[in-house]
């Protein structure tokens, strides 16, 4: 299966729960994937794009800290599945002439990658499943992907509030003053 890069484009917040979502950007392309992460994870990513100074380092520079001692480094991180609501990716290292697959929540991937530099990928069948793309004037915002695989009843049932957070979102300024 293909791997698209992806950016990050913008960390929200729902105003109804307060809930984060960090919504990613299909590099040249006008399809997003929004993933929900936690407060500190959110907030570790936005310190980082925003360039702001900690006084010690946060768990994230701390794991990046680790990697570099160990004479390793982040090759990519990539969103590579989701299942019953949840996505998962994984960071590859490489280390000593190996390469390393290691299992991590989104959040913590992007928050990593982000660090250190390190592209952002997403696996073509989570986009096909989660992306979206904006509305244009007169259509409703929808999956990208022409092959999309058939959504079942109990899919869309757990996705419905998923759904109802993004259609929350105000989705018009996506990419607007950002660079690609």
């Amino acid at each position: 299966m293909a791997m698209l890069e992806m950016v990050v484009d913008s960390i929200r917040v729902s105003l109804m729960n307060y809930q984060r979502v960090v919504i990613l950007k299909e590099k040249g392309a006008e399809r997003y994937l929004p993933i929900w992460i936690g407060p500190a994870e959110a907030d570790s990513i936005a310190i980082k794009l925003q360039d702001v100074q900690v006084p010690r380092p946060l768990t994230h520079d701390l794991v990046r800290n680790i990697i570099h001692a160990f004479g390793a480094r982040v090759s990519y991180i990539v969103v590579n599945d989701l299942k019953d609501d949840t996505f998962y990716a994984k960071i590859v290292l490489e280390a000593n002439g190996k390469v390393l697959e290691i299992d991590s929540r989104p959040s913590d991937a992007i928050a990593l990658a982000v660090r250190v530099n390190a592209p952002i990928y997403a696996e073509e069948a989570v986009l096909e499943r989660a992306g979206i793309v904006p509305e244009k004037e007169g259509e409703e915002a929808r999956p990208k992907g022409e092959k999309t695989e058939r959504v079942t009843e109990e899919e869309i049932r757990k996705l419905g509030a998923f759904k109802e957070f993004i259609e929350g979102l105000n989705l018009e300024d996506l990419g607007k003053g950002q660079s690609s």
